[in-house]
């Protein structure tokens, strides 16, 4: 039987966030049954199939970006904006409306 690493666990709970929702690394880290969220930005930081696994939908639970690609700032956050946008989903003074785009429903 082949284990499964926690990399491709993360990968495949981000695979369910549908298109034109986000959901935070907290609730991430809550599906896998962990506490420590930031373990699912460091899986993130490397994910090799993104669009494929939408890294660009998951933020932090305050509602503001967190990272992309491995990155706070510059063109990578511009890169993660745009996808959302084209995604429909509303950046407002770097922030989402978690009550309006949030998902939380994942499947074990």
């Amino acid at each position: 039987m082949e284990k499964i690493s926690f990399a491709e666990k993360v990968y495949s709970l981000c695979r369910q966030i549908p298109p034109g929702k986000v959901t935070t690394y907290q609730r991430l880290a809550s599906a896998l049954g962990i506490q420590g969220y930031q373990a699912i930005g460091q899986a993130l930081r490397c994910n090799p199939y993104a669009p494929q696994v939408p890294c660009h939908r998951v933020i932090r639970s305050d509602g503001s970006l967190g990272g992309f690609k491995g990155s706070t700032q510059g063109f990578a956050i511009k890169q993660k904006v745009s996808l959302l946008l084209q995604e429909g989903i509303l950046v407002q003074n770097g922030r989402i409306d978690l009550a309006r785009y949030g998902f939380k429903k994942f499947k074990k």
